[in-house]
């Protein structure tokens, strides 16, 4: 349906994408009331867009790649932990900003009951900031701050379930049939045991099963992932039109980046696993169609726990993308697997798989969040060297947890199960690459050691393409918070271990290079500012991985431009060679030194940037049309289209964006 009073803008939005939404809407619902209210909520969401936010989504769209360079870095953080508030964030801004950080990623902050939220993860009211935290009008002050300094905001959207005190789930409770069948109730349990006859658990040891008795409503509901949040059915086109528009709601609250929690869960069908089923890709495909229309600018990023091969299905096709961004969940885990076996054969391998992709994913890349460190790797490929699943699971743990001798690794056991002998692990970055061990013996020579490894696992961060993500508190070297035993709450729940509160005393010493904070914070911001200035870090560059006849040494090649990158990381605590045989000279990124290629010596848990330019002084005049120098122009033009929507609101400046944004379609053209 589309309604001829519409605005000309909405109207050509959804002409563009109504006949594949139309027919998208239709194969998983067959109603046409159900997808008529489907877009008049569109066009709702549409008008209640502010005009400043409209002319964000402008500029986005002259620049749509704007997310793929080499110069976007983000931060994930609690707020509660980082400010106490979101005006806290927002008084911190300094800060953020001085980190390098254009892409903040709030952790779950809509209302949901203490105790039991899943850290924010069980929401009952998606239009609601949790009180202590602020306001959705200080949620919206926030991005406008961010957007004003340049930083894109990511804001998680739970859509697999809704917590038990959700408006829903207590009208279900209390026998209202409309709002029982927005999930999954039963009236005994034959057909839920039928289900766990496929579907596996998430959470076998803390909330084992996939369903719960619910004593007030005398029926069985599905919760796959804890009895407090209850699966949304998605096979009701009501809970996804009402969803999509709580989604849009946080678009038109500031948020940027959308990051669908769970999205491989939410499309149930009984024998099969419940799992990555052909109807979730639909939704996803309507949803970002739907973005596209009322909110241009946004960004959908989702929520896919599989290794990169397996995720690739969420990115969609070029003409029918579905998700921009996706987790490179699998690099993580194969680091620390590196970090505790001293072999980086398997990450060798693990990064093929990631470098043979098409150079349109992007991915985020990161060394730790707020979650726990599941082991899901190639156990197939590890089979070789004599690695089996079950003891070498109990090997990363004991290593990690500074069980074995030799190991200054402090971590802590997740969802420890005995019988399926499957523990995930917690910790910060700091605490697992030996920092924290070697500050209590007051060890020296053990502090350099940990702070070295921990910037060498940034510097491989760093390396790769897509967007590098800090987790909060990683600059600055933070170490566990044991406090979390303490709290009767937060008890029976390791990942709380990494989620400690943001220590600015320990923050103010970040410019004393005598401190581990200093030492780290500086070598970090270096390392992002290298990676800005060259654009061989683009995520337009050729990537591969070198043979280093060393397995104690990783070697990643970047080619962009021109410019040749050589990165070689040694991930053992003695100092190795790697016997790379590269005949060019090359200068030391990080020293400004001239190194030699051949066969170069890395120190004991360090690395090393070797850059080739293949341009001669003189190839700059020799260029024609497109050369470095009209790039850069026409990159700084789009990078002011893209933050000047945000930056003032009088008429006056307001002209000025509209100027702005002229001048970008004409460098495009």
């Amino acid at each position: 349906m589309i309604n001829e009073n519409w605005e000309k803008e909405f109207k050509e939005r959804l002409q563009q994408h109504y006949d594949e939404m139309h027919w998208l809407y239709n194969e998983i619902y067959h109603d046409e009331h159900a997808f008529d209210y489907f877009c008049e909520m569109l066009h709702r969401s549409y008008s209640e867009r502010n005009e400043l936010l409209k002319e964000w989504d402008e500029a986005r769209v002259l620049v749509p790649d704007w997310y793929k360079g080499n110069e976007m870095l983000g931060m994930l953080m609690y707020v509660n932990c980082f400010a106490k508030t979101l005006n806290g964030v927002r008084s911190h801004m300094s800060y953020i900003k001085e980190c390098g950080v254009n892409y903040l990623h709030l952790m779950p902050l809509l209302e949901s009951p203490e105790g039991r939220s899943d850290g924010g993860y069980a929401v009952s009211n998606f239009r609601k900031v949790q009180p202590e935290l602020g306001t959705m009008e200080d949620l919206y002050g926030l991005a406008q701050e961010c957007h004003t300094n340049g930083i894109s905001v990511c804001l998680d959207f739970v859509m697999n379930h809704t917590s038990e005190d959700h408006e829903w789930a207590v009208r279900a409770r209390r026998g209202e049939k409309e709002y029982q069948d927005r999930y999954f109730f039963f009236d005994n349990w034959d057909i839920p045991n039928q289900f766990e006859r496929t579907v596996p658990q998430v959470f076998p040891t803390t909330a084992p099963g996939n369903f719960t008795w619910n004593e007030e409503a005398q029926k069985v509901v599905m919760t796959t992932f804890y009895p407090y949040q209850w699966d949304l059915n998605y096979r009701n086109p009501t809970v996804f039109n009402d969803m999509t528009a709580d989604m849009l709601n946080l678009c038109n609250h500031g948020v940027d980046i959308i990051r669908l929690d769970a999205t491989p869960y939410i499309w149930k069908t009984l024998g099969t696993n419940c799992r990555n089923l052909p109807e979730v890709h639909t939704l996803v495909r309507i949803m970002h169609i739907a973005s596209q229309i009322v909110a241009p600018g946004t960004l959908l990023l989702g929520e896919v726990v599989m290794e990169p091969d397996k995720v690739v299905p969420y990115f969609g096709t070029v003409d029918k993308p579905e998700c921009h961004m996706l987790y490179n969940v699998t690099t993580m885990a194969s680091t620390w697997h590196t970090v505790a076996t001293r072999d980086v054969r398997l990450l060798k391998h693990q990064l093929e798989t990631v470098f043979a992709l098409p150079k349109q994913y992007t991915f985020l890349n990161y060394l730790r969040c707020h979650d726990d460190i599941g082991w899901g790797l190639d156990y197939d490929y590890l089979q070789q060297f004599g690695m089996e699943q079950i003891p070498h699971k109990k090997y990363l743990n004991d290593f990690l947890t500074g069980k074995l001798w030799g190991s200054d690794s402090r971590g802590e056991l997740y969802n420890d199960d005995p019988r399926l002998k499957d523990a995930r692990l917690c910790g910060t970055t700091a605490s697992l690459s030996g920092i924290e061990a070697a500050l209590y013996e007051n060890n020296p020579y053990k502090i350099k050691a940990g702070v070295d490894l921990d910037v060498m696992l940034h510097a491989f961060l760093l390396t790769q393409s897509g967007i590098p993500v800090l987790y909060s508190g990683d600059e600055i070297g933070q170490l566990n918070d044991y406090g979390y035993h303490n709290n009767p709450f937060k008890a029976d729940d390791s990942r709380y271990l990494h989620r400690g509160d943001f220590q600015w005393d320990k923050a103010e010493l970040r410019h004393d290079p005598s401190t581990v904070q200093g030492q780290l914070f500086q070598q970090i911001k270096k390392l992002e500012h290298i990676r800005r200035e060259h654009e061989l870090f683009d995520s337009k560059a050729d990537t591969w991985t070198i043979e280093t006849y060393n397995d104690h040494v990783l070697g990643i090649g970047r080619y962009y431009a021109g410019e040749k990158l050589i990165a070689l990381f040694n991930f053992s605590e003695f100092d190795q060679t790697a016997w790379i045989h590269e005949n060019e000279d090359y200068i030391d990124l990080m020293t400004g030194n001239k190194v030699l290629g051949e066969t170069p010596v890395i120190p004991a848990h360090s690395f090393i940037w070797m850059m080739h330019s293949y341009n001669p002084p003189s190839a700059l005049r020799a260029l024609p049309v497109e050369k470095p120098a009209k790039k850069a122009v026409k990159k700084t033009a789009e990078k002011k289209a893209v933050k000047k929507p945000a930056e003032k609101k009088t008429a006056k400046k307001t002209g000025e964006k509209k100027a702005a944004v002229k001048a970008a379609k004409k460098v495009k053209e």
